[in-house]
């Protein structure tokens, strides 16, 4: 029974240590970049888009689609770089713990 009690508390803990870790992750934001920083895209840790840059030497008419893609070029990789840095937090947080290798704890 004991040992029961125990595992009860160390799940509350970390269930305490997850809803730090995920107020935390909220607050961070990545900043993606492309065509040589000519877009640039900053993100929550959340994945919310929190600001857009774009160089205005990319506005012509006949390089909209260009735009388009740099625009969707910098939003992957500052969501990437929002994904890693997560990452990195949960890490610390379930070292230990039998997580499958690509497990996504729920944000």
């Amino acid at each position: 029974m004991r040992d029961i009690m125990g595992m009860m508390g160390k799940v509350k803990e970390m269930q305490a240590k997850m809803e730090q870790m995920q107020a935390e992750i909220a607050e961070l934001s990545a900043e993606g970049k492309a065509g040589g920083g000519l877009v640039t895209v900053v993100m929550s840790g959340k994945g919310e888009l929190q600001s857009l840059k774009i160089d205005p030497s990319l506005f012509k008419e006949d390089d909209v689609e260009i735009l388009e893609d740099l625009i969707v070029a910098a939003h992957k990789d500052a969501k990437d770089k929002a994904e890693a840095l997560a990452a990195e937090k949960t890490k610390a947080l379930t070292a230990g713990l039998p997580i499958p290798p690509g497990f996504k704890l729920p944000f």
